[in-house]
């Protein structure tokens, strides 16, 4: 099944963004644009053929204008050839995650939606810190 297939048949679909830890040129650094990002608001998805790391970067721009990373290498040019040929793309940030974060995308005219929360699961603790015991005297 290649990316035509898939291509038809999503609707919608969580993409991740990457490089929040490299500094933006002007502006706000993109951690912390990422922190002013609430989930449900647009982002925009920009192809940069220009780009001399990799021409099929796809940059992804908060509300406010401010970029907050790149989609992944493996769906940036999936993604960028549809922006290109005119495919109808709508995008909304979905959260923040330990690499960047999470867009939420639509295709065709449909409006993408936050997938439902998950419930918070136990935490456990793996700061590797383990007290001495405390006997009684």
């Amino acid at each position: 099944m290649g990316l035509a297939f898939w291509a038809s048949v999503a609707r919608t679909l969580s993409l991740a963004i990457v490089g929040a830890q490299h500094p933006n040129k002007r502006g706000p650094s993109r951690r912390f644009e990422l922190a002013l990002c609430t989930p449900g608001e647009p982002v925009e998805l920009v192809p940069e053929p220009g780009n001399p790391a990799d021409p099929q970067a796809v940059g992804v721009f908060s509300a406010r204008g401010v970029q907050i990373g790149y989609l992944t290498a493996e769906r940036a040019p999936w993604i960028g050839a549809m922006l290109r040929s005119g495919r109808e793309i709508e995008a909304i940030f979905q959260e923040v995650t330990k690499f960047g974060a999470v867009a939420r995308v639509a295709f065709d005219g449909e409006r993408p939606l936050l997938p439902e929360a998950k419930p918070p699961s136990a935490v456990e603790d793996d700061s590797g810190f383990w007290p001495d015991p405390v006997y009684d005297d």
